[in-house]
């Protein structure tokens, strides 16, 4: 699993990145949302036609997470 792009928001809201990613070979998600919320981070997939394209389990958002967090940590001072 690795970050193909990614893409800081601006500053002030909840939403710090915007980011694609390939799973596995051959499997990519596009415009994964990282957050900051009052529980901790979190990601969400895109939404088509008001609900969910993709949803994780507990321990691949968790991967998720702390991958995307590392590509916004990094050179950033916001956490």
């Amino acid at each position: 699993m690795h970050i193909l792009q990614i893409r800081r928001q601006p500053p002030g809201g909840k939403t710090l990145a915007r980011f694609d990613i390939e799973l596995v070979p051959g499997v990519k998600l596009y415009d994964l949302k990282l957050i900051r919320g009052e529980r901790g981070y979190r990601v969400f997939g895109p939404s088509i036609g008001g609900g969910a394209a993709a949803t994780f389990a507990p321990a691949v958002a968790d991967q998720l997470v702390q991958l995307a967090l590392g590509d916004v940590s990094h050179n950033d001072d916001r956490h």
